[in-house]
């Protein structure tokens, strides 16, 4: 694997994590194939599962949908090793999913446990892996309901945080990572569908065509776009380009999206590789900890690197300068 990659791999092995960091960590070695990492990273979020069955809390934290990030990984390990505590520990997160988590009257799940909000992160987090555990018609149902609430259809992009109880956005920004986060999770929860799942599978390919557009519009000449998508104020930020150029290579993979993607995809990756400095850091993405400038995170780590996965596995060379 090339020494970018490598470099990659070992920033983010270096960063602290909360629970979905951890999780999207996971599902990136599990993609580029390094399947003892991703074992080992399982591990770990199974050793701070709460009480409550959220996977790798870290004290008294909010999160609701983030846990569930780890739970493929989770999965995956407990099928490789044969182990029962692990495979209980899987189970135990789904169960919070369906019967502790807090949702709306009709059953979409809140992103937080203090707040009636519904995030458009919470598209990547549940969904993957409520189609992983075999509860395709819940995962499908969370996409519909979390959709209904954040999407903006004049803009074709989705809207930030949604207010259940307001009935309005706490925050209506299109967050530029945030419909990161809603393009890669239902690439994710797509290739996680049975084959006879046919019309959620085109109903799928539909929501991530729409969003994929709705971004392209605004993307900047450098092949990079704006925190906020369609605010040229705010600073210009690299992850959302990882995660669509993800999203393009796997729906290239997959045969559901059309090759004329594939130069703006690989545009978006030479961008992001530019960005990596020597120490393998990801430069300029949503920073951690605040994301509200940019800098480094770990889940601009990981998405880097499941862009190389889905890059190596649609045919593309590799990027070595």
């Amino acid at each position: 694997m090339n020494r970018r990659i490598e470099l990659v791999k070992s920033a983010l092995l270096a960063m602290q994590r909360h629970a979905w960091e951890q999780g999207v960590a996971a599902q990136a070695f599990l993609e580029l194939g390094d399947e003892a990492w991703a074992i080992r990273l399982a591990r770990e979020a199974v050793c701070r599962q709460a009480a409550d069955g959220r996977l790798a809390m870290v004290g008294s934290e909010t999160q609701v949908t983030d846990p569930a990030a780890n739970g493929e990984a989770v999965l995956f390990a407990a099928n490789a090793t044969g182990e029962a505590g692990l495979a209980q520990a899987a189970q135990k997160m789904l169960d919070y999913l369906l019967h502790i988590a807090p949702h709306t009257s009709d059953g979409v799940l809140y992103h937080v446990n203090n707040a009636p909000q519904v995030w458009v992160d919470a598209l990547y987090m549940a969904p993957p892996f409520l189609a992983a555990a075999g509860r395709v018609e819940e995962a499908c149902h969370q996409v519909d309901g979390m959709r209904s609430r954040l999407w903006n259809e004049g803009k074709q992009m989705f809207a930030h945080i949604w207010n259940e109880k307001r009935r309005a956005f706490d925050r209506a920004a299109c967050w530029g990572v945030g419909n990161g986060w809603a393009a890669a999770g239902m690439t994710r929860l797509l290739r996680a569908l049975p084959g006879e799942a046919a019309r959620e599978r085109r109903q799928l390919i539909d929501y991530i065509h729409r969003v994929l557009d709705g971004c392209l519009k605004y993307q900047r000449p450098d092949s990079l776009f704006h925190d906020v998508v369609d605010d040229p104020l705010t600073f210009v930020e690299t992850n959302l380009a990882q995660m669509l150029a993800y999203t393009i290579f796997r729906g290239m993979q997959g045969g559901w999206l059309e090759q004329s993607y594939g130069p703006l995809a690989e545009g978006m990756r030479r961008a992001a590789h530019a960005k990596v400095d020597s120490h393998g850091l990801v430069r300029d993405v949503c920073g951690a900890p605040d994301f509200d400038r940019p800098g480094v995170a770990p889940e601009g780590q990981a998405f880097f690197l499941l862009m190389e996965a889905a890059a190596r596995d649609a045919g593309q060379s590799e990027i070595t300068r």
